[in-house]
């Protein structure tokens, strides 16, 4: 494994899915306050009015994290919390609970990684068009500047956007997440748009934050056929360059995937590619499995199939294949050469209590280990891995899933709030402190080695 002191170990989560305190402190609501509250959309009609409720209890889920040794926490910021209107007069006491969140890692020894937009955005800007009004892009610009002044002094790190071909491709094209529309042109004009907020953002990161380390999040995930049958083949080969390449292509080579330039061709103006293709200093991924994809009747054609029955599964469906995991890193290092942080990667479990009052989730563990392997592999290979972050920390609001999924290192009994560590999360620690180990042991090796050879120069400058 990587050293700890040269590699970052972490941990992630996101603003709606575990702070709570929904109608609290002066927050706006979400796009996703919005879904939760149509009948049909989340799985028992679960929202994410309380969550986890770390908005109350982060000292506690700190007190976590340093107990599981993690050197890094990434969160994201709620857009409406901090500007319940998404523009305008900001909420003083959203801006009082970050600074809190922010102070308090910094006092446990723990790195912030702050994430602009995980998804929420202000149910105000949506009603003004969302993602599909250019004018999106001055607004988060307005709204990185704020949390510029307001945490650049203490977080240096910052994410733009996580998985921005997921909120966009099923947001606006496939309707199936907030804001829940179907429509080829807003799903082009929101991508363009998402793409020209996330260059104004870095200018605005850049020029504000000293010493600011800067970048954006992405899924990026092996595309197969579920089938041999060319229709499949066919829906592949549309379906990839939306997940894969819709971002990151423009934001570091500033043009769109030669598949997709047509259709967002008509929403771009001059300036607009140099002005998203602003230099970053890393690449975030998120990788949790390859896509097994198949012809569908949506508006691009393409849908999830099942994975061929040899491939292992989690205990939601999703393909277990380490290797794709590795080579995927490999493919990021080579494309793009830039260093990699893996922000996301995890899996979902049916954990309880057993008797005892422990969650034993060996399946978690299991996977956990050939992923860190498989990095490892890709390390040794070439690649400029940095650090790597399990989603997630806690067990949370699973967007349209609800509370059904647990990814979490920690088990939330949701009725009481309840924290327990898991045995992956034991496992993770151990982990942790293995590396740590190891670096102690290479350094003083290394030391050692200096030592002997400049104890043999000096003897041999004394014989001549």
């Amino acid at each position: 494994m990587p050293a700890a002191d040269s590699f970052l170990w972490g941990v992630s989560t996101s603003s709606f899915q575990i702070e709570g305190a929904s109608h609290l402190d002066g927050r706006g609501d979400s796009i996703w306050d919005s879904y939760c509250r149509q009948q049909g959309r989340i799985k028992n009609g679960d929202t994410g009015d309380v969550a986890c409720d770390h908005y109350h209890r982060y000292p506690e889920d700190i007190a976590l994290m340093r107990d599981i040794g993690v050197g890094a926490y990434r969160f994201s910021i709620s857009w409406p919390r901090v500007l319940p209107r998404g523009r305008g007069a900001a909420n003083q006491a959203g801006l009082d609970f970050y600074d809190g969140l922010v102070d308090a890692l910094l006092a446990a020894g723990i790195e912030p990684w702050a994430c602009l937009y995980h998804w929420d955005l202000p149910q105000a800007l949506q009603d003004l068009g969302g993602w599909q009004n250019r004018d999106i892009a001055g607004w988060f610009a307005d709204y990185a500047a704020l949390l510029a002044r307001r945490l650049g002094d203490r977080v240096k790190r910052f994410a733009t956007f996580n998985e921005p071909c997921v909120f966009t491709l099923f947001g606006y094209g496939l309707g199936w997440n907030a804001p829940g529309i179907a429509d080829r042109g807003a799903l082009h004009q929101a991508i363009h748009h998402v793409n020209l907020s996330h260059g104004r953002a870095i200018d605005v990161l850049r020029q504000s934050v000293a010493n600011a380390s800067l970048g954006a999040i992405h899924n990026r995930q092996p595309c197969y056929p579920a089938t041999t049958r060319e229709e499949d083949v066919a829906a592949t080969w549309r379906f990839a360059p939306y997940w894969n390449d819709a971002f990151p292509y423009p934001q570091h080579f500033a043009h769109y995937p030669l598949e997709l330039a047509e259709a967002i061709e008509p929403y771009i103006k001059p300036g607009d590619m140099a002005q998203i293709a602003r230099p970053v200093d890393w690449f975030g991924l998120n990788h949790y499995s390859p896509h097994y994809i198949r012809a569908d009747v949506n508006l691009i054609g393409a849908g999830f199939g099942a994975p061929p029955v040899e491939v292992r599964r989690t205990a939601i469906g999703w393909p277990i294949v380490p290797d794709a995991f590795r080579d995927t890193l490999l493919d990021i290092h080579h494309r793009f050469r830039l260093p990699i942080y893996v922000l996301e990667n995890g899996t979902a479990a049916d954990d309880k209590l057993d008797e005892a009052g422990r969650v034993q989730d060996p399946a978690r563990i299991a996977y956990l280990d050939a992923y860190t392997r498989a990095m490892q592999e890709a390390i040794r290979a070439g690649a400029d891995v940095k650090g790597y972050f399990v989603w997630s920390l806690l067990d949370n609001f699973e967007w349209t899933s609800g509370y059904s999924q647990r990814f979490g290192l920690v088990h939330v009994d949701f009725a009481t709030q309840k924290r327990t560590l898991k045995a992956s999360a034991h496992w993770y620690a151990d982990l942790i402190r293995t590396a740590r180990t190891s670096r102690i042991a290479a350094d003083r090796a290394e030391r050692d080695t200096m030592t002997e050879r400049a104890g043999a120069a000096a003897a041999t400058a004394v014989s001549d």
